[in-house]
């Protein structure tokens, strides 16, 4: 059989290392790609939903729902749909902006994350990440800070059209001087809204967090604020409480520093923004700018697991 005929047959031919020929069918080259493409959709996949972050993610998302009648298409798997969740949330795309390798479409990833947001997934998911880190006593409940941060809104606010901007606030735990934090309740308002509004609803919002010893906690001892917290009223709520306030005095603390434990807070706002879909608000209805936030917190505080 001349080279020719081998071209012909096997659709690719070339020498070995033998000064041989070796030879390789079109449905081999093809294969050989589609497990490529696979192996690498596999890879992101894993990348950014470890399996860590996937086994307590399947105890906070509902069982998938059933078509009595039967039929209908083959549901995706919720780790592909997680993980394109997750790169939307990371990188600020649009839904149709999803690349095709994740499987799930733009409009089907959507779907889910707003069934899940009705669902209150990502609260979930943040609360069995804060168990695990207060099971291996990564929460250090000795102090924690809170601040709030403003956004523009594109397509309106919390209160209509008329709000072009809103408000993101949440508490989070300084363990040790330079050490990671936790978010440890986060919340959005209206951008109008006093900074002294959010405090009592941010403690309240603390859920109840496991332990490495002894019953669930959900109360800091002392609470940091700059001086937007800077009234009797709160500090006296705080201490009914037994929450100790540390908030900065109008005309008496200087306002070119953040204080020893204060800066800690904005710090973690900053790693929030490291979540770009939080940079500036596309999203119509509250509870999905929500629910995108929630999944940042999940996010910085699992980091914590993995350090």
């Amino acid at each position: 059989m001349s080279d020719s005929q081998l071209v012909a047959d096997s659709g690719w031919c070339g020498t070995g290392l033998d000064g041989g020929v070796a030879s390789r069918t079109s449905q081999e080259i093809v294969s050989s790609g589609l497990i490529t493409r696979l192996n690498a959709v596999t890879a992101m996949v894993k990348r950014l939903v470890p399996d860590g972050l996937w086994e307590l993610f399947q105890r906070a998302v509902p069982a998938a729902p059933v078509r009595p009648q039967g039929g209908g298409r083959r549901r995706y798997g919720d780790r592909q749909v997680l993980a394109a969740i997750v790169f939307v949330a990371t990188t600020g795309c649009t839904w149709r902006q999803l690349p095709p390798g994740f499987g799930p479409s733009g409009p089907t990833a959507h779907r889910h994350f707003t069934e899940w947001s009705q669902a209150r997934v990502w609260g979930k998911l943040h609360r069995l990440v804060l168990d695990e880190l207060g099971a291996r006593g990564g929460l250090d409940w000795s102090r924690c800070a809170i601040d709030s941060v403003n956004m523009r809104a594109l397509k309106g606010g919390p209160d209509g059209p008329e709000s072009r901007r809103s408000r993101q606030e949440g508490i989070e735990d300084p363990p040790d001087h330079g050490a990671d934090r936790s978010a440890l309740s986060i919340g959005i308002s209206a951008a109008n809204t006093h900074d002294s509004q959010g405090l009592e609803p941010m403690v309240r919002g603390i859920p109840p967090i496991r332990s490495r010893r002894g019953p669930r906690r959900r109360r800091p001892a002392k609470l940091h604020g700059d001086k937007g917290y800077d009234f009797d009223w709160l500090r006296t709520w705080l201490r009914s409480r037994s929450i100790t306030p540390r908030i900065a005095r109008r005309g008496i603390e200087s306002s070119q520093r953040l204080g020893r434990h204060r800066w800690t807070v904005e710090r973690t706002v900053a790693w929030l923004s490291g979540c770009h879909r939080l940079h500036r608000r596309y999203e119509r209805k509250a509870e999905h700018f929500l629910a995108f936030a929630g999944i940042a917190a999940a996010l910085i505080c699992y980091r914590r697991l993995t350090a």
